[in-house]
């Protein structure tokens, strides 16, 4: 029976084992060739590892199946089934291979079979569980419905729910354990008692005993043995109570799981409800986002550009009150202007970074985007104006040269400035000064003893700008005055004092014009509104013109409409999101000259104002009009004549031809006929005042203080005004052309010049290298200064620095058109200007060729080559024939000294010297004859491709070493990380050896001078030595080779160290039988051949016992130690310059106030080898002076800068920037290298300040000339080109301490070679001062006598302070006291002794107690409004000499500054004050 049972059983198993069977078959295609003697056991386990997983997955599912429905096999079954299965064959078929398969899809493939079969099982039984679950409770669900239809609900049982709380847990225990059961109990017995008709009957005797009935009813229904008896209406309605009742008995499980049931439904409410408010506050933010988005320009599609809003969060979450650091991380910004937004994609773009955003500071991101919406439409305005100006350059570039003059230029915009009328003039600069000439185009007597206010970039700006801060000062003390005796009193003083002197207590009294809180700001500019009308109304009066120029002074929550061509003025509201924004506005800022024109004597309304300007322009000149208030705009010759020969007067003599020629090109070119000059004038007119673009722009910027307070309330509440979407009529084409200029539009020769070699075949050899030398590229970008022509990018950048940000595009187009008839190239000037441009590629072709051939010839990296290699490979040219004639190139040449043995080396740029005039030598065309030469030592070279590719691999290294520089954000930690690498990796590459390697500098010993003047002290050291060489010193006394390689500036090779004997281990630990290796010293040269350190390499670690350097290690080591010569200065040259920054700006802090802030930058590679260069913020200067000097500077990309440009516009062309920003004002000045690049950026920030006064404009002028003139000699001495020159003794200390005093002594010799200019009678005016109030006449007013007074002391006590530098004697004579005879010093020889006065000398001892008192009682202020050059001259010579005394006392304090690491965050510096001049 067990047997046929078995073989029924055994179908299914057989069914599934055949399907198995082929299935295996089947999956065999894919699957790798295996054995065909193994068993179907072995042949399923290949199946597993063979990737298919369906098969095995199949085959243990079928013994799943078997072991489940048959627990035991015949044993003879299996046999056959075994037997079966051998006799199978598995047919092989080639395995498909599958490239670029996916790691993730290979993993899941690789994994077991019986997980994805434990895993499906798994499911399936939870499932089949959950559905029982689910099954039985329906099923319960449907019994109860079917028991409430059979006995319904008896609500009567409601009654015993009472939460009293005396019989609560006695009514809850009855109601779970006794009344379920004892009410149907009593209710049956109830039942049996009528039902035998006791009720009536009582004396009738009977046998029914209640009790024993309700007893009985009770045990047959004891609910601990009868779980399911049906429940009655009555029992589940006392059911449903009891649990009710449960829940208010306390410390039950029911009680605490209701309390926890109700703490989760208040959870979940208030979760709902916080997700209801954060879903109506996100829709609000929606709302108000999508309103402020109507605010921005838009495309022609009505899209933004998304990196424009990412700038706009970057910016935000960048301002360190914000403390937003962390959304600022998550921001990815575009690199193009691709990516567009529309309406909706706006909004959820900045609700995705906004989502946790408190109230408070949401409404500071809409005053932001709000803020920046008024940005970048000035950015696209300025963006039309520079194509404007693009088109122009374009334009007067006829010959297609890439550049235009600079001095016609110049000229031009002179003469356009000339003939525009004063209103035209108020919206530009001023040509002749300042940064549109250069500081060597203006003498020194002009530079720094010129002190008229009218030669200001802004005409009259010190004049208007005083005026209203003394009106604004007499009316708030006016207000503050509470009795009328006080206010007579006031003004009988304000009667009594002059102006003069009013306005001089006014700057005094009010260094800051502008307070840092919003709710001064909003007094200030409300007063000065008033004031500023005042002014304008009494000038107009008068005749006179205020001071030009305006920008914009309304913050940029304070909207206007631009569609206002009619007599109602510029429509302003206050949008949604901008609610509760002070408006902010600065009377400097902003200087109408349109409201002169247009209110003529008086102030009317807005349609009085409209009419009047109507009037102007048709019945023309008359009382209140221009043609009455000022001159025409023709130029009288007698006076032009004049104002040039004072100009040309003022100019250096470097720069006096060109500047004669600029004269004579503006005169040659842009000579205007008289009925052309009217013309002319009338397009001026017409511009300013009819042109409806213009009345669409200046009237909004211009007239806004014009509108009566009605209006303005009018206005601000129409909610219907929104922004218009065109700029001066003109719709925005959806691209920003200028705004990546740099890579598009400077001309990079190299680049040009070496495609152009690539497609030659003449030099294959040189094309890998060339490619090398263009990648290793340091700063790609910018264009270099040269003071003769401008590039496009130059050029665009002075016009627009011309015409200023608030001036309106037809301003512009004026001064277009203008250029386009003005500027005419002579055929001289072209044919010029082809020929530099055919002379520059030629000479950037010759230097890329030689620098490869170079490094063709150094395949060792050395740096160097052997001049009696070079030479006996040149003689073999044209088989010796050229010999005589390339000896005598090296009559013009003066090569280094020779090194010992004869040895002659030189480095690349003496290489392509000497082959340069050995070509001029030859004859024929020196280009043609040049790459004729390159080719023949190209070709006579031979190297092997190992050589090729162990130079390749070592000059990747040597790259990194100075990259490491130039990216190290000034600091010397990366640059020994990079060249330790360098040696390591040469090592086990090229050397197959261990190495070590420490680097030790210089230093004066001053600890222990008898052990010798200098020491060596490791700076650096590979890991494993560190502990044991690191800051380790060795003197000259101590064993070594070290100081003999010092001493004879060559290498030192010790094959064998422990055989040389004169090794010094600074590992005492190793064991003499252990000291195996090879040691090699280098010396660390700079550009004069000194040696400042010493670089060592050993191999004492290397396993080998004898490994020794061969010479190309030995070569390559040298080449290692030169880079990191040149990497070290050029590091160190960085940290002079802002040392000699820190001290500039100390100085400018001293004597300046409105200066708020002054950052430095730096330049930099970017960090990709084709990317753009960036910036780094070095340090930041605070107002008083305080300097941040940051020990890990931030980076700055030009793509998060599309609101703050001026920086790299500033670095583009090298050219000063004034930029408005953020309502904030900014002075940005390039530093540049000795080639006129830009290699750093000062930004003056000068808040909400239009610009400097005039005394703090000059004295601005005057600190960055001295810092420019210190950093072209700081970095002319690293690299060489000029010899160091110390003038003054505290020069010779040392290096950080010269680049400490270097800018003062750079001053000290402006003004002694200015003093050297002046004459006797210059000095004669001076000693005539002598004020004695006995002899002074009486009809003289008080105030005009204390005027004399304080000049007379000014004049005696800078000239004494000055005397006692030169005559420290007198102090102790007698003439002391006596003006007369201390007078007789001031004589032929005085400006003699000045000039020859060297403050920082040992032997010099003066009082400088004595000269401090007399000189620190006059303020800067005070000097400046005196007027006389020699005063201002020997004021600053002497504050220089008291600061270099005192610095030279505390030289090792004082001097040195902490410069930037990699340790902290950043540091504090701020030089002493003590000798500065004072602001007040």
């Amino acid at each position: 029976m067990s047997e046929p049972a078995s073989q029924e059983g055994s179908k299914p198993v057989q069914e599934k084992e055949k399907k198995r069977k082929k299935g295996k078959q089947e999956a065999t295609e894919v699957k790798v060739p295996t054995d065909s003697s193994q068993s179907v056991p072995s042949s399923s386990a290949l199946d597993t590892s063979s990737n298919v997983p369906e098969t095995a997955t199949d085959e243990i599912k079928s013994q799943e199946i078997h072991l489940e429905e048959q627990t035991k096999a015949s044993t003879d079954l299996i046999k056959d089934s075994d037997t079966n299965v051998s006799k199978n064959f598995v047919v092989r078929k080639p395995a498909k291979v599958i490239f670029n398969l996916d790691p993730d899809v290979l993993n899941s493939k690789l994994e077991q079979p019986w997980k994805k079969n434990f895993y499906e099982r798994m499911e399936a039984r939870a499932q089949a569980m959950q559905q029982k679950i689910i099954n039985k409770d329906n099923l319960k669900k449907e019994l109860e419905k079917k028991a409430e239809k059979k006995f319904p609900r008896n609500n009567l049982a409601k009654e015993w729910f009472n939460t009293e709380n005396m019989t609560l847990k006695t009514r809850a225990y009855l109601l779970d354990k006794l009344l379920p059961t004892l009410v149907p109990g009593v209710e049956k017995m109830l039942m049996q008692v009528e039902k035998k008709k006791l009720w009536a009957e009582v004396d009738i005797t009977t046998k029914f005993d209640p009790i024993n009935h309700l007893g009985e009813y009770l045990m047959r229904n004891n609910p601990y043995y009868i779980k399911d008896s049906g429940m009655s209406g009555y029992q589940r309605v006392m059911r449903d109570v009891t649990e009710e009742l449960k829940i208010h008995v306390p410390n039950t499980i029911g009680n605490r799981v209701s309390k926890m049931k109700e703490s989760i439904k208040q959870k979940r409410e208030e979760r709902e409800y916080i997700n209801e408010v954060k879903i109506k506050v996100a829709n609000t933010r929606k709302q108000a986002l999508q309103e402020q988005f109507s605010e921005w320009i838009l495309d022609p599609k009505g899209m933004i550009p998304v990196v424009v809003i990412q700038n706009v969060l970057h910016e935000f979450f960048q301002n360190p009150d914000f403390q937003l650091e962390a959304c600022c991380k998550q921001l990815d910004i575009a690199d193009s202007m691709g990516p567009r937004l529309n309406k909706m994609e706006f909004t959820e773009y900045i609700s995705s970074y906004i989502a946790d955003f408190k109230s408070e500071m949401f409404e500071k991101l809409l005053k932001h985007l709000c803020h920046c919406a008024d940005e970048f439409r000035e950015i696209i305005k300025t963006d039309m104006r520079r194509q404007m100006f693009a088109e122009l350059f374009l334009c007067c570039d006829r010959g297609k040269v890439g550049f235009l003059g600079r001095q016609r230029t110049l000229a031009l915009l002179e003469t356009f400035y000339d003939q525009s009328s004063k209103m035209l003039r108020s919206l530009l600069r001023n040509p002749r000064q300042w940064p549109f000439i250069e500081f060597e185009e203006i003498d020194l007597p002009e530079f720094w003893g010129d002190m008229d206010n009218q030669k200001h970039i802004y005409e009259d700006f010190d004049k208007v700008l005083l005026e209203i801060n003394a009106l604004h000062a007499s009316k708030t003390q006016s207000k503050l005055l509470e009795t009328p005796e006080d206010q007579h009193k006031h003004d009988e003083l304000t009667e009594s004092t002059p102006p003069e002197q009013q306005r001089g207590m006014t700057a005094e009294q009010e260094p800051n014009r502008i307070s840092t809180k919003e709710q001064e700001q909003d007094k200030e500019s409300t007063g000065k509104k008033e004031l500023y009308r005042e002014i304008i109304t009494k000038q107009t009066h008068t005749g006179s013109t205020p001071e030009q120029g305006s920008s914009r002074e309304l913050i940029t929550e304070q909207r206007r409409h631009s569609d206002s061509v009619t007599g109602q003025g510029p429509p302003q509201r206050v949008s949604s999101s901008k609610q509760g924004v002070h408006m902010e506005s600065t009377a400097e800022q902003g200087h109408h000259r349109e409201s002169i024109a247009a209110q003529g004597p008086h102030r009317g309304s807005i349609s009085e104002q409209e009419s009047h300007r109507e009037s102007v322009t048709e019945q023309g000149p008359h009382k209140g009009s221009r043609a009455e208030q000022e001159p025409s705009g023709e130029i009288i010759p007698e006076k032009q004549q004049d104002i040039d020969s004072t100009l040309q007067s003022g100019r250096g003599s470097i720069f006096r031809e060109s500047r004669k020629s600029r004269e004579s090109a503006s005169f040659e070119h842009t000579e205007i006929l008289p009925q052309e000059k009217k013309t002319q004038e009338q397009i001026y007119e017409e511009e300013l005042f009819v042109s409806p673009e213009l009345q669409e722009e200046v009237p909004i910027s211009r007239r806004k203080y014009h509108l009566s307070e009605t209006t303005k309330k009018e206005v601000q509440k129409d909610p219907s005004c929104e922004k218009s979407q065109k700029i001066e009529g003109k719709s925005w084409s959806g691209e920003l052309l200028t705004c990546n200029w740099n890579m598009d539009y400077i001309k990079c020769e190299e680049e040009e010049q070496a495609n152009l070699l690539y497609g030659s075949s003449r030099f294959t050899d040189l094309h890998a290298i060339i490619r090398n030398i263009q990648s290793y590229k340091e700063v790609k970008g910018g264009s270099a200064f040269n003071g003769v022509s401008f590039n496009l990018l130059q050029f665009v950048q002075l016009l627009e620095t011309f015409v200023g940000e608030d001036a309106p595009l037809s301003v512009s187009e004026t001064l277009t058109s203008f250029f386009k008839r003005g500027y005419v190239e002579t055929k001289e000037e072209k044919i010029s200007g082809l020929e530099q441009i055919r002379h520059n590629a030629s000479r950037v072709r010759r230097e890329l060729l030689l620098e490869a051939l170079f490094q063709k010839w150094d395949s060792d990296g050395s740096g160097f080559l052997d001049l009696n290699e070079v030479d006996e490979l040149l003689y073999t040219y044209k088989e010796g024939m050229e010999k005589e004639s390339m000896k005598k190139a090296k009559l013009h040449i003066q090569f280094p000294k020779p090194h010992p043995g004869q040895e002659v080396r030189m480095s690349s740029k003496q290489f392509q010297k000497y082959i340069q005039l050995v070509v001029s030598e030859l004859r024929g065309n020196e280009d043609h004859v040049l790459e004729t030469v390159v080719e023949f030592l190209m070709n006579t070279l031979e190297r092997s491709p190992t050589e090729n590719l162990r130079n390749c691999a070592r000059r990747k290294w040597l790259y990194r070493i100075q990259h490491a520089a130039e990216t190290s954000g000034v600091s010397l930690e990366p640059v020994y990380t990079e060249t330790f690498k360098a040696l390591t990796q040469d090592a086990e590459s090229h050397g197959n050896k261990k190495i070590s390697a420490h680097i030790s500098l210089l230093e004066e010993n001053r600890l222990l001078p008898d052990r010798g003047n200098v020491l060596l002290r490791n700076v650096a050291s590979t890991l494993d030595d560190a502990p044991f060489v690191l800051n380790r010193v060795l003197y000259r006394d101590m064993k070594g080779i070290s100081f003999t390689v010092v001493d004879e500036g060559k290498p030192i090779h010790v094959p064998q160290v422990q055989h040389h004997g004169n090794v010094f281990f600074w590992n005492n630990s190793i064991k003499k039988s252990d000291q195996n290796g090879s040691f090699l010293a280098l010396p660390l040269q700079d550009a004069y051949m000194r040696v400042f350190g010493v670089m060592a390499v050993d191999t004492l670690r290397d396993p080998q016992k004898i490994n020794v350097f061969v010479p190309h290690e030995i070569r390559f080591y040298q080449g290692v130690a030169n880079v990191f010569s040149t990497a070290y200065h050029y590091v160190h040259s960085r940290e002079h310059i802002l040392h000699v920054v820190i001290t500039g700006i100390a100085w400018l802090c001293e004597i300046t106030s409105d200066i708020t802030t002054i950052t430095t930058y730096f330049i930099e590679p970017g960090p990709k080898q084709d990317s753009d260069y960036v910036l780094r913020n070095m340090m930041v200067t605070r107002h008083l002076g305080l300097t941040k000097i940051h020990r890990n500077p931030p980076i700055i990309f030009r793509k998060t800068c599309i609101f703050r440009d001026f920086l790299f516009k500033c670095t583009d062309t090298s050219e000063v920037i004034l930029a408005s920003v953020c309502g904030e004002n900014h002075i940005v000045i390039p530093l540049r290298e000795r080639t006129g690049k830009a290699l750093g950026v000062l930004d003056f920030n000068i808040g909400r300040n239009k610009m400097l006064l005039y005394r703090e404009f000059k004295d601005l002028q005057k600190m960055i000339k001295v810092v420019q003139a210190a950093c072209y000699e700081i970095l002319g001495e690293i690299s060489g080109e000029i010899k160091k020159n110390y003038i003054l003794e505290i020069e010779n200390v040392g290096e950080v301490q010269r680049a400490g005093i270097l800018f003062f002594r750079i001053m000290l010799q402006e003004l002694q070679e200015s003093l050297q200019l002046l004459t006797s009678l210059d000095f004669v005016s001076l000693l005539l001062y002598d004020y004695h109030p006995s002899v002074e006449p009486t009809y003289l007013p008080d105030t005009k006598s204390q005027e004399v007074e304080a000049n007379t002391k000014l004049v005696h006590d800078i000239l004494l302070a000055v005397i006692l530098f030169i005559h420290p004697e007198l102090e102790l004579s007698s003439d002391f006291g006596n003006w007369d005879k201390c007078k007789m010093y001031v004589n032929r020889h005085f400006v003699a002794n000045i000039c020859a006065f060297d403050p920082t000398a040992r032997h010099v001892e003066v009082n400088l107690k004595l000269i401090g008192e007399y000189i620190r009682d006059h303020s800067r202020i005070e000097v400046w409004k005196f007027g006389n050059s020699v005063i201002e001259y020997l004021y600053h010579w002497a504050h220089i000499c008291l600061t270099l005394m005192e610095l030279s006392k505390k030289t090792s304090s004082a001097i040195a500054p902490p410069l930037p690491s990699k340790t902290d965050s950043y540091v504090y510096a701020k030089m002493p004050k003590g000798s500065l001049p004072g602001k007040c």
